[in-house]
C-alpha cells in the first residue's frame, strides 16, 4: 500500500506496525519526519534495539544484514533494523535480502527502509514485496502551488491559525524551501500568542527566509539550480553584501565537496566521510546530487578559482569579482555551462 509521509505517519497509532516500512522520495525532510514516526512508533510498541545498516564503500553489507534479520534479538527485545539507501536502489543482492525477509518477517523485527530517491525505475519485485505486508511512502516534492496548504497543515499541527494571506505571505517568503518553512513554523509557535495570524502580524513575526543570504547561493549551486544561484548572487549584490564576506562560506563548503569526492573516487565510505564533515542527512542528497556533475579535479579546480576570485575582491588580482563569482556558481550548478578563466 503506498501512502504519503503524512498519511502513513498519521495510521501508525492505530493498531500493531507492519513489519516493514519503505519511505523514500527526493523531500527530505518528509523522509526523515515519517521515518521518525516510525521509530517514536516501534519504540511505544516496545521495540528496544536499532541496527542502521548503511553503505560502506561502495554498498551494503548485504550478507550480515540478512544475518542480522533472521538472528535472535538479545534479551528477547524486538529490533527495528534500518536500511539507508540514498539512491533507493538496493542491487540484486539487496533485493533478494529485503524479498526473502517479506516473504516470512519475523516477529520480532521491524524493518524500515529511507532513501533519497524515487521513481517507476526504483521499484520492482522488492518493492512490490515491501508493499504486499507493509507500508510504502513516496516524498515527492511539494510543488509551488502546494505550498500554502502544506504550510497551514504544519501550522494546525503546532496549534496555530493564519488567514489565507499570511499562509501565502510566508510561502512566497521561503520560495519552495521545505526546510525554511517547517524551520519559520517553529519560530511562529513560540512567539504567536493566539488568535489568527494575519499578513501584517505574519511579517512582524517571520524572518524572511526568501533573503538571498549565502547559504542558500551555496546550496542551490550544489542542487543544480544555475538561474536560482544567478539570481540570489544579484540579490545579495543589490543588498550591499560584499563579494569577501561570501567567500569564506563558498569555499568552505567547495572543500567540503571536494573532500567527499575524494573519498567516492576511491571507493572510500562516504558514510563516513559525511559524519566527519558533519552533513546532515537532510543536506546529504544535494552533495550527492553534486558529486555526480563533477570528479574530484573538478572540485579542486573550484576551490583555486574561489582563491582567485577572493583575491581579486581584495584587489590583488584584476578582473571582476562578481562576474567571476557567478562563473564560479554556474559552472558548479552545470558542469558543461561555462569555461572557468584561467
Amino acid at each position: 500500500m503506498e501512502l504519503t509521509p503524512e498519511r502513513l505517519a498519521g495510521q501508525l497509532g492505530q493498531g500493531a506496525l507492519r513489519p516493514v516500512y519503505l519511505i523514500a522520495g527526493p523531500e527530505m525532510l518528509r523522509v526523515l519526519e515519517a521515518a521518525d514516526a516510525v521509530r517514536v512508533a516501534a519504540r511505544a510498541q516496545g521495540y528496544a534495539e536499532r541496527e542502521v545498516f548503511e553503505p560502506d564503500g561502495r554498498d551494503i553489507d548485504w550478507s550480515g544484514l540478512e544475518a542480522s534479520l533472521r538472528a535472535p534479538s538479545l534479551f528477547a527485545a524486538r529490533r527495528v533494523i534500518e536500511i539507508r539507501l540514498p539512491t533507493t536502489k538496493p542491487g540484486k543482492d539487496g533485493a533478494a535480502v529485503i524479498s526473502g525477509f517479506c516473504e516470512a518477517p519475523p516477529d520480532d523485527v521491524l524493518l524500515l527502509i529511507t532513501g533519497g530517491e524515487w521513481s517507476r525505475q526504483h521499484g520492482g519485485k522488492w518493492s512490490e514485496a515491501v508493499a504486499r505486508v507493509g507500508l510504502v511512502a513516496v516524498a515527492w516534492s511539494v510543488k509551488p502551488h502546494e505550498m500554502p496548504e502544506w504550510i497551514e497543515r504544519r501550522l494546525r499541527g503546532r496549534g496555530l491559525a493564519a488567514d489565507r494571506e499570511a499562509v501565502q505571505r510566508l510561502a512566497d517568503r521561503v520560495e519552495g524551501n521545505l526546510l525554511a518553512a517547517a524551520q519559520e513554523v517553529e519560530k511562529l509557535a513560540l512567539l504567536a500568542e493566539g488568535g489568527i495570524l494575519d499578513a501584517a502580524r505574519m511579517d512582524d513575526l517571520v524572518a524572511d527566509a526568501a533573503r538571498f543570504d549565502v547559504f542558500r547561493l551555496v546550496d542551490a549551486a550544489l542542487s543544480g539550480a544555475a538561474a536560482q544561484a544567478v539570481r540570489m548572487l544579484a540579490g545579495l549584490r543589490a543588498e550591499g553584501e560584499a563579494v569577501p564576506a561570501l567567500m569564506g562560506m563558498v569555499v568552505m563548503e567547495l572543500q567540503r565537496a571536494a573532500a567527499l569526492a575524494r573519498v567516492q573516487a576511491r571507493g572510500g565510505n562516504l558514510a563516513s566521510e559525511f559524519r566527519a564533515q558533519r552533513v546532515w542527512e537532510s543536506k546529504q542528497a544535494v552533495y550527492r546530487r553534486a558529486l555526480q556533475r563533477h570528479p574530484p579535479a573538478r572540485w579542486e579546480r573550484f576551490i583555486a578559482e574561489a582563491g582567485r576570485i577572493d583575491r581579486i575582491a581584495k584587489g590583488r588580482a584584476a578582473g571582476d569579482a562578481w562576474q567571476a563569482l557567478e562563473r564560479l556558481l554556474v559552472a558548479v550548478a552545470e558542469p558543461n555551462a561555462v569555461t572557468l578563466a584561467n
